[in-house]
């Protein structure tokens, strides 16, 4: 199963849920809880800004969230198979159309990203 797949063409959700629970499980192995908190609050952030300033004020800063990522990755790298997910599907979001689809990619990525959050806690995440 493909980001692109997942962002572009997953309808049920089935998929995500699947890399979700693998990610997060992988994850709560060598990653705080803090440290993925961070970066999922920015990610809120910037949804806030997309529903308040617009998609191009949001897709700058959800760019801006890749060097964040690689610095967080080099501090730590624990923090990298995250970092490598969060820019594909970032990526995959900044290659949308305009509009509606991009809108689309982007929540995708908001449920993909609390998903690992959510499976990083179930899986005993501290």
């Amino acid at each position: 199963m493909s980001v692109q797949e997942i962002i572009r063409q997953d309808t049920t959700g089935e998929k995500l849920v699947k890399l979700a629970e693998e990610k997060g499980q992988q994850l709560s192995r060598s990653l705080k809880r803090t440290q993925i908190r961070g970066i999922f609050t920015e990610a809120r952030r910037i949804e806030a800004q997309w529903q308040t300033l617009g998609e191009d004020k949001a897709m700058r800063r959800l760019n801006m969230l890749k060097p964040k990522l690689h610095y967080q990755a080099k501090r730590n790298p624990d923090v990298e198979p995250l970092r490598a997910l969060l820019v594909e599907v970032i990526d995959e979001v900044a290659q949308g159309k305009q509009g509606k689809d991009r809108l689309d990619r982007f929540e995708r990525f908001m449920e993909l990203f609390e998903a690992i959050l959510a499976y990083h806690r179930f899986y005993g995440g501290s």
